[in-house]
């Protein structure tokens, strides 16, 4: 296996000029009012990493036993020096202070060795596993020669920059939340992130610190680890794994254990009314069977036990005469059933702007159900369910569908309690190359829910015209319709540029323990601007947005602005 560190040249296109009519004004105007934006950065477009030099069927190739007889890595930096455009003192700076992966941790995921025979099944797979990390903006695993005794492999990765100190704001719902950040999410190139919190939002203060990695030491071993001092408690949280990492994957084994203690928010009409605290123990170890991948099926088997327990207390700001969530103490073994279909498509410009998405059109359900017993120490016996599943239909090059249904609840003494059905749709459907029209359609019915585990509707919950966790009830309903725009702008060649035009819906029904008015249907219209990183790690995408509400109570702002992160469109 040989790792060469030369710099091989990323090829782009030039796509239309500034003279082409723009689809939204408003976001025209405000990327010519950004320095450093011009015409010379528009229409850039990155062709593939890499793409296959192998002329032969892959058919014909796996029918005749060809095996790989060499694996290439090749690990690009973060910019480009060979591209004159990219050729800056700045980026050159980034470049060399860049820790870039290191080519043992990229080889220790990949699915074949020298030697195996070859699958194109697992190549794909490889790049949907590499394309998850987070300190890679892209991965192509390709043949780069081949005859019919064998292949040479190519795999290619671009780095982004990964330590990422800073202070955040973001505002949503007509509150505001700062942080202070310091995190690196590969250290020393070895694909484990270390991060350092100070965070202030509307319910706490938060330090934290903590580690991940998803190949501890180079193998299939996550560890997920966070401590934190909280201005109303504290955190521990540990999660060691050794997951189902592949489709083929033959067996798992985990567990979790949470210690926290904090005093949670109540909420009416977008206003803090009083809080209680929470102390949380939660022991989770489960071991997991499979027969692997066959006929493009996946079956799973989980048997695991579960410890949980919550305790709460009234805090002097909660309002007298306020119910409060009840004590108590799930112990029960589980066993859990899952089963996924093998149908995944590469697209752009649905969720992100001109990067690499993976789309799943299969099949996936999971079930699990435990027993609860008073024996091994439960506040009550009886049974515990969760389940899901979910399947794609369409094209994402054309029209695209998701449905989606989820349940979760309690059986006690032959009552449903914090029961929960829901169902969601996601309708993608592509006007042209930079035109896309999405919306979604959900709605979840619930049965005495507990007290901590409220169903609210607000601008953290897709509202946007209103503030945070504004309306809580036992029903709710979502609408969003977006007109979605993907520019060809790369800013400073740092950001994808995009923007949206939307109209929200949405509604809870039935009964507020806390009291409160149901104002009945909520709607909001509005826009935003999209900035995608393409050379950071930080996997996010700047939303900024301004939404107007067309109903609500008086005392709501009228209009709110959102400045957050999120992971998609």
């Amino acid at each position: 296996m040989r790792f060469p560190w030369d710099r091989r040249s990323a090829e782009f296109v030039t796509g239309a000029g500034c003279g082409r009519a723009w689809p939204w004004p408003a976001l025209l105007a405000v990327l010519l009012a950004l320095p450093g934006t011009n015409c010379a950065l528009a229409a850039e477009v990155e062709a593939p990493l890499a793409v296959d030099r192998c002329d032969l069927p892959d058919a014909r190739l796996e029918a005749e036993g060809a095996r790989i007889r060499e694996i290439t890595i090749d690990n690009l930096n973060i910019f480009d020096l060979d591209d004159p455009q990219e050729d800056k003192a700045l980026f050159r700076l980034m470049n060399g202070l860049h820790a870039r992966t290191r080519p043992w941790v990229i080889e220790r995921q990949l699915l074949f060795e020298e030697g195996d025979l070859f699958d194109r099944r697992q190549l794909q797979e490889t790049e949907r596993i590499l394309r998850a990390t987070n300190y890679l903006y892209d991965a192509r695993v390709v043949l780069s020669s081949c005859d019919e005794d064998g292949v040479q492999v190519l795999v290619r990765t671009r780095d982004v920059w990964t330590l990422q100190p800073g202070i955040s704001v973001s505002r949503s719902g007509g509150e505001s939340r700062v942080g202070l950040d310091i995190q690196e999410e590969n250290f020393l190139g070895r694909g484990g992130s270390v991060r350092y919190a100070r965070k202030i939002d509307e319910e706490r203060r938060t330090t934290q610190i903590g580690y991940s990695d998803d190949n501890l030491a180079g193998r299939w071993i996550a560890i997920d680890a966070t401590v934190a001092d909280n201005s109303d408690g504290h955190e521990f949280d540990l999660a060691l794994a050794r997951p189902f990492y592949a489709l083929d994957t033959r067996w798992a084994l985990g567990g979790r254990v949470l210690d926290a203690k904090r005093e949670d928010t109540v909420y009416s009409l977008g206003e803090d009314i009083g809080e209680f605290r929470q102390d949380i123990e939660h022991i989770d170890v489960y071991r997991g069977w499979s027969s692997g991948l066959s006929g493009g099926w996946v079956h799973r088997w989980f048997a695991g036990l579960v410890y949980d327990q919550r305790l709460f207390s009234k805090q002097e700001a909660l309002p007298p005469g306020a119910p409060l969530p009840e004590d108590r103490r799930h112990v029960y073994p589980y066993l859990a059933y899952q089963f996924l279909e093998d149908r995944f498509r590469r697209a752009e410009n649905l969720d992100q702007i001109y990067r690499t998405e993976d789309v799943s059109l299969g099949a996936q359900v999971d079930l699990r159900l435990g027993l609860l017993s008073e024996t091994l120490g439960s506040t009550r016996g009886g049974v515990i369910f969760t389940g899901g599943a979910s399947r794609g239909y369409g094209d994402p090059a054309r029209a695209l569908w998701n449905f989606s249904v989820r349940t979760s609840g309690r059986i006690e003494d032959g009552d449903l309690r914090n029961a929960v059905v829901g169902g969601a749709a996601r309708w993608y459907l592509r006007q042209s190359e930079r035109r896309l029209l999405f919306a979604s359609l959900s709605a979840e019915i619930t049965s005495a829910l507990d007290l901590d585990n409220p169903l609210e509707i607000g601008g953290d919950s897709g509202i946007r015209g209103y503030p945070l966790r504004y309306q809580r009830g036992d029903g709710r309903a979502r609408f969003t319709i977006e007109q979605r725009y993907f520019t060809d702008y790369y800013l400073w060649r740092l950001f994808r540029v995009g923007g949206a035009v939307f109209f929200d819906a949405g509604r809870v029904w039935g009964e507020n323990p806390y009291g409160g008015e149901n104002l009945g249907l909520l709607r909001d219209v509005g826009f935003g601007l999209r900035l995608a990183s393409t050379r950071s790690s930080i996997g996010k995408m700047i939303h900024l947005d301004f939404a107007f509400p067309l109903d609500g109570d008086p005392s709501i702002d009228s209009f709110q602005v959102l400045l957050e992160g999120k992971r998609s469109f």
